[in-house]
């Protein structure tokens, strides 16, 4: 038998990267191999290879850069990006093509011909030569669909004329504030193509808030789309009016028709330069999007997504959902959230058809499907709860099965089993921003097709399993860190690690050492693990009611509430008692034409639940929404609060 290999030795051919002259800011330099990056097929341009180095920030024990300011900067060499929050080193020595030996004894080594950085960029290249002429775009009146190669050409474009005309570098930080129009899709595209970062707004924001997430994220190019473009202005007055304000961001409108008070996105495509070398990333943990999560917990903070992480999570939901070549879909889910659960990526990644939509009702969602023959979607449980409930007169016969993703907050068991007898196929994920949206799915068995409908459905509502790009997930007692018994009813908390996880929250680096402490990502979710070993979510940890002493799951409670025939939908937060503590408060929305009274749901989930589960307090109102889809429960949190306590005494009995 073969002796033990002898110690691990790594050669690098390499040369230490050029210093930036004196003018910059020093930067601790390390050494770090030089790859020679590959020719795409499809782009005819060799020269990304020679552009500035910029890697994303990813060991958390060392300092974040504070991001300098925006502006021109004649002391750069041409090829050497400005630095940014996003740059840990600037310059890169140019054109000797290096090998990495990874061990000599093995004969193994890293170069060009067996590494490239996964990014979801190569998606489009593919789709490009693959399905060139078939089409990528169809939106509203246009006279065609915009094919696949049309759709690359003006991605390339796009990123040609930020880098041309606004300076754009490596790390840059581009907005956008929009609706899904096709301009929002090819951004997803374009941005990382041009080596920047791209960050999608709520479009829900008001200008307060507008504005200081384009202060935090220090955007060099704000993107909105017409209809938005007042909230806009609005954020850009505001940021100026701030003291000390820095350079602001360059307005770019998207609109059918161009505004000539400010430059506008078809005329970036119109006259972008005829050449333009798409800027690869250098390193795949470099930063490709900057999101915001949705406020319903906090005020939003920056999540970072690096390329690897990007690249592996549209595989990974591809995979998921059965997203087979050449689908049509239809975009239900807003792109500002969490790129859109990354199908942007993953319809080009299959060649499929992008069907966009500025604005959508359930009417309108069964007139595309019949229309363009949609086979996948995807929303919300509140844009289920939209379909099931749409009238006789705005439904039309599905032209076959069309496959739902479903996330954000846990399914009713009824609304899942009313899609079921609609025609369409529900796919249950879950995840959080931190997570690159979708992370796992409740992975649907043969044998459970002959199950009762009921039953059915109270499977398809669990969470499942980690999908096949995330390394684990685990219910865990966070203080111990040690995994809850698999019994269906220890809570713990959910956890998450693998590659598809956050590079970190953008400039707070104490949250994310925080969030990330031993090692998992830590949700804040409370869950259980099944004996079969699927999850299943119970709530918050901040919307547990605690009542007496026992934990209530609002969850379970609104379920029941869920099942009443005249709600459409139902929330429930705490409402403060001086006896019990805390006591169950539902918030109900009742159907068009529909009737209850607060007695009436209280008795009907006494009946179905224990006692101390059942509301004590019942409000008949609309339920506040993020753009999302999720109900905003602080808000319904603070309402309840300012009832007061239900019961003044210690009589009280449940």
């Amino acid at each position: 038998m073969r002796a033990a290999l002898p110690h691990l030795l790594l050669r690098r051919l390499t040369h230490l990267r050029t210093i930036i002259s004196s003018s910059i800011e020093p930067v601790q330099l390390r050494q770090q191999h030089q790859l020679n990056q590959p020719i795409h097929y499809s782009n005819p341009h060799a020269g990304y290879r020679d552009l500035a180095g910029a890697r994303a920030f990813t060991n958390l024990s060392q300092p974040c850069r504070p991001r300098a300011p925006f502006t021109s900067a004649p002391h750069l060499s041409v090829g050497v990006a400005s630095l940014s929050f996003f740059s840990s080193l600037v310059g890169r020595d140019q054109g000797d093509e290096e090998v990495e030996v990874l061990d000599m004894d093995a004969g193994t080594v890293r170069c060009a011909a067996n590494y490239a950085p996964l990014t979801p960029i190569s998606f489009i290249e593919r789709a490009a030569a693959v399905y060139g002429d078939r089409p990528a775009v169809v939106y509203g009146k246009q006279a065609r669909p915009t094919t696949w190669r049309e759709t690359r050409e003006r991605c390339v474009r796009v990123a040609a004329a930020l880098a041309a005309r606004f300076g754009v570098a490596r790390g840059d930080v581009v907005a956008v504030l929009s609706p899904n129009v096709p301009a929002m899709y090819e951004l997803h595209f374009a941005v990382p193509m041009a080596g920047a970062v791209l960050c999608t707004f709520n479009t829900r924001h008001d200008a307060a808030m507008v504005s200081a997430l384009l202060r935090h994220s220090g955007a060099k190019v704000f993107l909105v789309e017409s209809s938005l473009v007042e909230v806009g202005r609005s954020a850009l007055k505001r940021l100026a009016d701030l003291p000390g304000a820095a350079s602001l961001p360059v307005l770019v409108t998207i609109s059918d028709d161009a505004d000539p008070s400010c430059t506008d996105y078809e005329g970036l495509i119109k006259d972008a330069p005829s050449q333009f070398d798409i800027r690869w990333p250098l390193d795949e943990l470099d930063p490709i999007t900057l999101n915001y999560t949705s406020g319903t917990t906090s005020r939003p903070k920056g999540v970072v997504y690096n390329h690897r992480g990007a690249y592996l999570n549209t595989v990974g939901t591809v995979l998921s959902y059965d997203i087979t070549p050449m689908p049509t879909y239809l975009w239900t889910v807003p792109m500002f959230h969490c790129n859109g659960w990354h199908l942007p990526w993953g319809v080009a990644m299959q060649g499929g058809t992008n069907v966009c939509l500025r604005h959508f009702n359930a009417k309108l969602i069964f007139d595309c499907i019949a229309r363009h023959g949609v086979t996948h979607m995807g929303g919300a449980p509140t844009v289920l709860n939209m379909i099931v409930n749409a009238k006789a007169t705005d439904r039309k016969p599905l032209p076959g099965t069309v496959r739902v993703m479903t996330g954000g907050a846990p399914p009713p068991p009824r609304v899942l089993f009313a899609m079921e007898e609609l025609g369409f196929n529900v796919y249950h994920i879950y995840g959080l921003t931190e997570t690159y949206g979708p992370a796992t799915v409740c992975t649907w068995m043969p044998e459970w097709d002959a199950l009762p409908p009921e039953e059915r459905a109270r499977l398809k509502a669990r969470q499942g399993f980690h999908h096949i790009a995330m390394q684990d997930i685990d219910i865990k007692d966070p203080a111990t860190m040690e995994s809850v018994p698999r019994d269906g009813s220890t809570v713990g908390e959910v956890m998450f690690r693998g590659n598809t996880v956050m590079s970190g929250y953008y400039k707070d680096i104490s949250a994310t050492k925080e969030s990330m402490a031993g090692g998992w990502l830590r949700t804040g979710d409370l869950g259980v693990r099944h004996p079969d070993g699927y999850i299943q979510l119970k709530d918050r940890a901040k919307d547990i009611i605690i009542s007496g002493g026992e934990n209530i799951s609002s969850i379970d409670v609104e379920a029941v509430i869920f099942s009443h025939p005249a709600v459409l939908e139902a929330a429930v937060v705490a409402r403060p008692d001086d006896h019990w503590g805390e006591t169950p408060c539902a918030f109900v929305e009742l159907k068009d034409g529909a009737s209850a009274t607060e007695v009436e749901i209280i008795g009907f989930c006494r009946e179905r639940l224990p006692h101390f589960m059942a509301p004590k307090t019942v409000v008949f109102e609309d339920l506040p929404k993020t753009s999302t889809g999720k109900t905003q429960k602080y808000v319904l949190r603070e309402k309840a609060r300012a009832m007061g306590s239900l019961t003044n005494t210690g009589n009280s009995k449940l």
